[in-house]
């Protein structure tokens, strides 16, 4: 029986080598981003709860933009891991074009909703609370979102590079592009929201001002990067003579991408109207939110990373051939992830009570985060095991499938509970948080039955 457990879900020394190469630049790039976010989210709480509330709001928007954005860029990736594993360049070319067009549309409908209905989204999350002001931190978020509207189109470009990179297995450089990102905007936010030096205190504008010149930068170093090392990244040899797709391989990337962008979307904005039911207890709740999820990123990155591997790792053995030993793979990355999870988990739920001590904000704020964090440690095992699930129906092209079980399952059972318990029940926030979390069991039993039926077993190109 061990023996069997151990063959199934432990692998060997070269095999946790090549997983932790292909993982670390990745978990590296998005811990230095999740801790900037970090340090900007105690820099603008400095200025009071209703910027921490404001800022928190737009990048709540914000996110929903984001998902659709890497939805359209994994739409393409769905045949681009298997393209890349087969050898095919110019099927990779394809999808790369495909990943520039559809972020690129995606930005543009992205910027035009938040020119028109910004001050009404923003006002959706704003409650009356005692000591805050919804007026002021209206104010704030639209003097935020403005700015960052600018940073948008690089963000959207960097996703269609740095996707293809990762798909050759080339993780070091988008990690270096987001150190130098991050590091550049941590500076810059202490220079510009207090005004350091020859810098102007710019407040909440500063925050914005130095997120949109990181984008820039990020996206600059990748382009420089994929074009000056072309024998690296075949998939660009033609990229931009023409700009035509052949109709099959767009008929394909739609067919199967169609419900992973629509998904991501329906994703975020389904987690949005989650974080809105909680906004209806007061602005104290949606301070104590912002806290508490910087901090849990910041434990989150380890199973989001091993998670996001497995579409790579998986997707190459598949568009090989060597569906068992895809198979083998992920038994044993999902083992992994789940427990380096359950590890940052316990550290989280021990430890992460010390972060909100460092905020500027009133005691009680500082309690109600301490407990959303307590309540987001205990689910967190649960919540890699669904996010390993998702990626590896992903990576067999099964996207109607991850459909229902992400964004279907968040509308119909998530974002209810939410509403419910918020609107129409007296259990106080931090219960209703984690009967809400808590739905994350359900979708661990879909997504065992989903994965041992060996549905996403497939080889599409």
């Amino acid at each position: 029986m061990l023996a069997k457990f151990k063959k199934t879900f432990i692998g060997d020394k070269a095999f946790y080598r090549r997983y932790i190469f292909l993982a670390t630049p990745m978990i590296i790039q998005n811990f230095i981003t999740n801790f900037v976010s970090f340090l900007d989210n105690i820099m603008v709480g400095q200025l009071g709860q209703e910027a921490i509330s404001a800022v928190a709001t737009v990048n709540q928007l914000h996110f929903v933009f984001a998902l659709a954005v890497f939805g359209a860029a994994s739409a393409g990736s769905i045949y681009g891991a298997q393209y890349f594993g087969k050898g095919d360049h110019k099927g990779h070319m394809y999808t790369f074009r495909f990943k520039l067009y559809a972020t690129l549309l995606a930005t543009f409908v992205g910027i035009l909703i938040f020119k028109i209905f910004g001050s009404q989204l923003i006002s959706l999350f704003l409650t009356e609370s005692e000591g805050a002001s919804p007026e002021l931190a209206l104010e704030y978020g639209l003097q935020y979102l403005g700015i960052i509207l600018v940073g948008l189109i690089p963000f959207a470009v960097n996703q269609a590079y740095a996707t293809n990179i990762k798909e050759t297995g080339q993780t070091v450089v988008p990690m270096v592009a987001g150190m130098v990102a991050v590091a550049t905007n941590a500076v810059l936010d202490y220079c510009l929201i207090f005004g350091f030096g020859p810098f102007p205190e710019m407040g909440v504008r500063g925050a914005a001002l130095a997120t949109v010149i990181a984008r820039y930068i990020e996206c600059a170093i990748v382009l420089i990067w994929a074009h000056s090392h072309r024998e690296l990244n075949r998939y660009l040899e033609g990229a931009y003579t023409g700009f035509g797709l052949p109709t099959d391989v767009f008929r394909q990337i739609l067919i199967k991408g169609a419900p992973l962008m629509l998904n991501e979307v329906l994703w975020a904005a389904g987690m949005s109207m989650v974080t809105q039911s909680y906004s209806v207890r007061g602005m104290n709740v949606l301070t104590a939110l912002s806290m508490s999820n910087t901090i849990a990123n910041l434990f989150n990155i380890v199973f989001i990373q091993l998670g996001a591997c497995i579409s790579i790792v998986v997707g190459q053995h598949l568009g090989a051939g060597e569906l068992e030993e895809a198979k083998d793979a992920d038994n044993k990355m999902i083992a992994f992830s789940v427990f380096c999870c359950t590890i940052m988990a316990i550290i989280m739920f021990a430890f992460g009570g010390l972060f909100p001590r460092i905020y500027n904000v009133a005691p009680e704020i500082r309690s109600l985060a301490t407990r959303f964090i307590a309540v987001a440690a205990i689910w967190m095992p649960s919540c890699s095991f669904s996010h390993c699930s998702y990626f590896t129906l992903r990576s067999g092209g099964k996207t109607l499938v991850t459909f229902l079980f992400d964004s279907v399952f968040t509308w119909i059972v998530v974002a209810p509970c939410a509403f419910i318990l918020a609107h129409y029940t007296g259990l106080g926030i931090v219960w209703v948080y984690f009967f809400v979390q808590g739905t994350e069991l359900i979708k661990n039993i879909m997504g065992y039955f989903m994965v041992k039926s060996d549905v996403w077993l497939v080889q599409m190109v």
